[in-house]
C-alpha cells in the first residue's frame, strides 16, 4: 500500500506509514469499514470520507485515555507543561487547498500525540496545528520533567524525518516549535458536553511554555 503522504510502499496489512507515520487507512463512520487513506467514499456502503482523518486525529488527541473525569478537581500539582506546534503554520495552510493542508498535518499531529503518550504525558488540548501536554497530572511520576524533556528531543527528531519524507517528495516541510517548563499550578477538570471532560492546569508553567516556543 502506498502512503498518500510521502509516496512510501507498505505491506497491505499496514495501518501507518512505516516512513513518515500517517495514517493508510480511513474508517467511515457510518458502518465503520476499513478504507485505503486516498479514499473519497467508503467502498461498503457508499458514504463520503471526507473528513474522516482529521476527526481522527482530533480523536486521538483528545480520546477516552484523555478524557478521564476521575481527577483531583483543584488540586496543586507541580507539573511540567509541554506545548509543540507548526511554524509559521497559518501562512504555510493559507497557500494549500484545505484538503491538502489536512494530508499535510494531520501526520504531524499523530506524531506529536503517539510521542507525549509514550513517555506517559496527558494531551489536554490539540490547537489544529499543535498540541498542549501535561507531565505529572493526573499521575505523577519521579521523573516528568526528564519525560517532558525526552518527549520534546523525540518529537523534533520524528517531525524532522517525517518532513525530509516530504521534502523528498518534493511538498512543502514542515517544522515545530516546542516549549517545556515545570511549575507549581492549580488543576481542575471542565466538562465541556456530555461525553468530554477537559483538564486543565491554572497557573504560572502554562503562560511559560507558550513563551518559551
Amino acid at each position: 500500500m502506498q502512503c498518500p503522504t510521502c509516496a512510501t510502499e507498505n505491506p497491505g496489512s499496514s495501518k501507518h506509514c512505516s516512513q513518515c507515520g500517517a495514517p493508510l487507512t480511513r474508517t467511515c463512520s457510518k458502518c465503520g469499514s476499513q478504507n485505503p487513506a486516498p479514499s473519497k467514499f467508503c467502498h461498503e456502503c457508499g458514504t463520503s470520507l471526507a473528513g474522516e482523518s482529521s476527526r481522527s486525529s482530533q480523536s486521538s488527541a483528545t480520546g477516552p485515555a484523555d478524557q478521564d473525569p476521575s481527577v483531583g478537581d483543584g488540586e496543586r500539582k507541580t507539573i511540567t507543561v509541554l506545548f509543540a506546534d507548526i511554524q509559521g503554520s497559518m501562512d504555510l495552510l493559507e497557500s494549500l487547498d484545505p484538503e491538502d493542508a489536512r494530508r499535510l498535518v494531520d501526520p504531524a499531529l499523530e506524531i506529536m500525540v503517539e510521542v507525549v503518550r509514550r513517555f506517559d504525558g496527558r494531551v489536554v488540548q490539540s490547537t489544529g496545528d499543535g498540541i498542549f501536554a501535561l507531565f505529572g497530572a493526573p499521575i505523577a511520576h519521579g521523573d516528568d520533567p526528564q519525560r517532558a524533556i525526552y518527549a520534546a528531543l523525540e518529537l523534533q527528531d520524528r517531525i524532522r524525518r517525517y518532513s525530509d519524507s516530504l521534502r523528498e517528495s518534493g511538498r512543502l516541510p514542515l517544522f515545530v516549535r516546542v516549549g517545556v517548563n515545570t511549575g507549581e499550578v492549580v488543576v481542575r477538570s471542565v466538562r465541556t458536553d456530555e461525553a468530554r471532560v477537559e483538564y486543565t492546569p491554572i497557573g504560572h508553567p502554562t503562560s511559560l511554555a507558550a513563551r518559551l516556543q
